[in-house]
């Protein structure tokens, strides 16, 4: 391959690159159990509480909400005051949440109780 041909290559990966990100970041749908990104999977901080007034505390004490996915537990990030309610409402219990995943950190868009198991 010449120089100009190797300019050309990256010129047009360079230009795709955008549409392959955007393309990346799709709405996903995840069901699992509301926690904290601080205990994650398992709450062992204080076994003096349920898991659900350890989410609570962790998340005022300034952790974010974690969805926790069978043995991975997923940041939640959100700015939407209803959307953090709804999360404090279900701290240990199953909901979907509906987001883009970037790394380890779920943007959420939506999130609802779980029905049925």
């Amino acid at each position: 391959m010449n120089c100009r041909n190797a300019l050309l290559t990256l010129a047009l990966a360079s230009a795709l690159l955008p549409f392959g990100l955007r393309a990346a970041q799709v709405n996903t749908t995840y069901t699992g159990v509301v926690s904290d990104d601080m205990c994650g999977v398992k709450h062992t901080m204080d076994p003096g509480h349920s898991d659900a007034e350890c989410t609570r505390m962790c998340v005022k004490g300034g952790s974010a909400y974690a969805l926790v996915v069978g043995q991975k537990a997923y940041t939640l990030h959100t700015k939407n005051a209803q959307q953090a309610a709804v999360l404090n409402k279900y701290a240990a219990k199953r909901v979907v949440v509906k987001g883009v995943l970037k790394g380890d950190t779920l943007e959420v868009s939506s999130v609802a109780p779980a029905t049925g198991k």
